[in-house]
Parts: structure tokens; sequence; C-alpha cells
């Protein structure tokens, strides 16, 4: 018999996370999450790492599960004193269907109208559609799927055996079609395509071909990071799983390497955007934006500007040029007056007073500003 999973309830002492601005991949500026560990078990998980994780062994990670029994009262206390943002929330592993954790929490996040971002690889979380319905009429939300193999590609069977006990893809698109039904914004995150494993061509074409079919409207990209104890624990079940695949590991990630080494996540990543384009889909979470948010125009100028630098990424740009436009959108961010009062006051002084903004891009910002003077949302 293999192990079961124990509960350990606990009661931490804070739960939000705060980022100073949002992130560039799924737009969120706060995270708290239910539970510590997870049932599914995905041997990738990059949770596994220390910093993540309090669990002396990375096994107990998928077996000893922590509910945060005080989730909602210090998410409903911590939100209250924060200006309304993005939240990442959410967690439907198995035990959610006893403790509830994440209903309540979206039922925070809904009183208080917050928007929230949810990334899932389980239909659970349609058990709570009525919550996201609420919470999408306030302000606009997200609802991602985890998808690294479409359902009968050639690598599925090989990527179900590392996400272990986590529900089957078609479920997720069967649910994912729902959430679009809603007219809640929903899509999928490969992440990680796993070298080796579900980065072909016809695996990667089948993932944007089976969102667009279910109505998701973004594929993202991702590879596969690997650190400290979660490295040594990847590494060991591959060697059990696909032991072919363990030299071309070791070359990828040598030793003290956190992302693998050469440029093939980037061009996994232009393929998908390729596909992406075939498939009338976005590569990247098109930006909830905060109703009411006085600011609105820069948080969308924000979008563009780091949109670009992603696009520089893929297109292997020196890292100068890339950190510009990236450095840009935290300018304008940052910045707290709205940068068209700013533009029409000073003109293009104004926007090269922004930290980091060269003339260069004070040009590109103000094109910008003149192709969209009565921008809203």
């Amino acid at each position: 018999m293999g192990r079961r999973a124990e509960f350990v309830p606990y009661a931490p002492r804070s739960i939000l996370n705060k980022s100073k601005r949002p992130d560039h991949w799924f737009w969120t500026r706060y995270s708290a999450y239910p539970y510590l560990g997870c049932q599914h078990g995905c041997s990738f998980c990059y949770c596994r790492e220390r910093k993540y994780t309090p669990y002396d062994h990375p096994e107990d990670f998928a077996y000893v599960i922590k509910p945060k029994q005080n989730a909602a009262e210090l998410l409903r206390r911590a939100l209250s004193r924060q200006p309304v943002d993005l939240v990442f929330t959410g967690d439907y592993q198995p035990a959610e269907k006893k403790f509830l954790l994440s209903r309540k929490m979206l039922e925070v996040c809904c009183e208080l109208g917050f928007p929230v971002f949810v990334l899932e690889r389980s239909p659970l979380v349609l058990r709570d559609l009525d919550v996201l319905q609420s919470i999408q009429a306030k302000a606009p939300s997200v609802v991602a799927f985890s998808v690294i193999a479409a359902p009968g590609s050639s690598a599925e069977p090989a990527a179900r055996a590392f996400e272990r006990l986590a529900p089957r893809v078609e479920l997720r698109f069967q649910a994912m079609e729902q959430i679009a039904r809603q007219g809640i914004l929903t899509g999928s995150c490969a992440m990680p395509l796993l070298p080796g494993v579900c980065d072909q061509a016809e695996n990667l074409e089948a993932i944007v071909r089976w969102t667009a079919d279910h109505g998701g409207r973004f594929v993202l990209a991702g590879g596969l990071t690997l650190a400290d104890a979660q490295r040594d624990f990847f590494l060991e079940d591959l060697q059990r799983s696909q032991p072919h695949l363990v030299g071309l590991y070791r070359s990828l990630y040598p030793p003290g390497s956190y992302a693998p080494v050469g440029g093939a996540t980037l061009e996994i990543a232009a393929e998908v955007r390729r596909l992406c384009e075939n498939y009338g889909l976005a590569d990247r979470i098109p930006r909830p934006i905060i109703p009411g948010d006085k600011r609105q125009r820069n948080r969308r100028l924000a979008e563009v500007l780091a949109n670009r630098a992603y696009a520089l990424e893929l297109e292997a740009a020196p890292q100068a040029k890339i950190w510009a436009q990236r450095k840009a959108a935290w300018a304008v961010e940052d910045l707290p007056q709205d940068i068209g009062l700013v533009y029409q006051t000073l003109g293009l002084r104004g926007l090269q007073s922004l930290p980091g903004v060269s003339l260069d891009l004070a040009r590109q910002i103000e094109r910008w500003l003149q192709a969209t003077p009565k921008w809203h949302r």
C-alpha cells in the first residue's frame, strides 16, 4: 500500500505576500495560498525548493499537507489595508474538498472587491464558479490551467508520470471551456515544458489547439527550474521513469544552474508565439485592469513595455535593450500621476524624467500616447 496523506492544520501569523509592483507573467501583485504541501505531488514542482518548503524531506511535500486554518481571516485583515490589485490565490488539490479554504479565500476577495488569478490542475475549481462569477462582476479575473502535454499527444504518457496524482488533462480543458463560457479570462500555462519530454513541436501545437478549441485566450510557455533539494528530487524521479534523459538534464542543468543553459527555452517560447498567432491566441496574459483605477493608462503602457521586453528576449536581442524596456515598464508602473497628464504638461522632457527612460524610449512612449490619447477600459 502506498503512503497516505496526513493533514496537519496550523495557524500561520500572516498569509499575504506583497510585491512592490505586479509581475510581468501573471500581473499579480499579491499572493496568498491556503495550504503548504500538495497532494498532486508533481515531481517537477518548484515548491520543493528549500526557500518555499518547511519539510525536511522533499517527498513529504506530497504527503504532509498543512491547511492554514485561519487563512480567510488573515486574508481579510491583510487585504482590507491594501490598494485593490490582482491576488494570486486558490489551490484545488484533494484536501480542498474537505477544508474549503480556497473557496473561503475567494469569498474574501469577492467581499473586498479584489480580482483574482487562479492557476490550476484540477477541475474542482468549477465547484466555486459561483464565487468566481461574483468576483468577475466587480473586477476582471483570470483562471488559468497548467498543461504541459495535450491529451492524445505522444508526450502525454511520460508527462503524466511526472504529474503523479494531478487530474487528467482533458478534464482541465473541459473546466476551461466552462470558465470561458462565463466570460472569465482563461487559458493555458505550459509550465514547465520538460526538455525531451514535452517540448516536441507536435505537443506544443496540440496544447495551443486544445486551448483555442476550449475557449482559452492565451498560452504561456516556460521552462523547468531546478535548485537544491528540488533538483535532487527531480533527477532521482527522472532516473526511475526516464533514465535515458538523465544525461541531457545534467548537461542542461550543470551544478549551480537554476534555469537550463543555452537558448532552448527561448526557442520553444518563440515557437509557441508562432503557434498562438496561427490559432488567434496570445502568448501573454492580457492584463486585467482594475475598475476605477485613475492610472489605467499607466498600467496599460507598462503592459506594452513589458511585452516588448519579452518580444526582444525571444529575438535574442542584447540584454541592455531588453532591460531598458523592462525598467521603463517599472518606471511607468511606479509613477503616481497619470502619464498622459505628465506628457500633456511637460511633453517629451517629462517622459525623459522617468527613471531609466532614455530619449529613444521617451519617443516610443510619446508615439503610444499620441496613438491612444483617450484610452480607457
